[in-house]
């Protein structure tokens, strides 16, 4: 993942967001050591910014469709309700055991239902209502994503996608297969009336989603 502000910029920015916890630094450390493509953890200014928004929302169930290490996941559910959930869904079984050791460390496995498979097969059969969803998977299947969660969602809940300025390649003449489907899934979202939409600079992007009517 590219910078798409200076890292000058970067730094000053979370020299000024509230540090990680001790869990987090440690699963932040151990993904950066052991894990392909690191970068795609949500990290210090991201993950408070997520937990930031599920405290205030205080949601009762969350689905996040792209575990990685789970720093995202550890995130949301320190903002869940007193009985809240989240589901969370990852495609590559190889992340589950140090996925799972975080959840522990953190004192949250009650709250987190971890699932291992293809989302697309795995979200049509869950009988849940969510307040909160996040999709953070592969680019191509963004916009599948929001049509199969999209009915499962409340009204006045919130869909939260992460990575929409790809780097700032979404801009560039030349476009590859995951930026113009990033592309046209801000598009679907900016276009659907049943929403209302801001597209937020933080990080790579995170395109924010309230659901205000079926």
């Amino acid at each position: 993942m590219g910078f798409i502000i200076s890292k000058e910029l970067d730094q000053f920015i979370e020299d000024n967001t509230t540090p990680q916890d001790e869990v987090l630094k440690a699963l932040d450390r151990a993904t950066h050591l052991h894990f392909m493509m690191p970068q795609m953890i949500s990290g210090t200014v991201q993950g408070k910014f997520l937990e930031m928004l599920s405290c205030m929302a205080k949601p009762e169930r969350i689905l996040e469709i792209g575990t990685f290490t789970g720093y995202s996941t550890i995130c949301f559910a320190k903002g869940l309700s007193e009985n809240g959930k989240i589901i969370t869904i990852d495609v590559n079984e190889e992340l589950e055991d140090t996925a799972r050791a975080y959840f522990e460390k953190a004192g949250l496995t009650n709250k987190i239902d971890f699932r291992i498979g293809n989302a697309m097969e795995i979200i049509p059969a869950l009988d849940e209502v969510f307040d909160m969803v996040f999709i953070d998977a592969d680019k191509i299947n963004y916009t599948n994503y929001y049509d199969l969660v999209f009915p499962k969602l409340k009204v006045g809940g919130f869909i939260l996608a992460d990575n929409v300025l790809w780097s700032g390649k979404v801009v560039e003449d030349k476009k590859d297969k995951d930026t113009q489907a990033l592309i046209d899934f801000s598009m679907k979202v900016q276009n659907d009336n049943r929403v209302e939409n801001v597209m937020l600079s933080v990080r790579d992007g995170i395109l924010l989603a309230r659901k205000i009517k079926n």
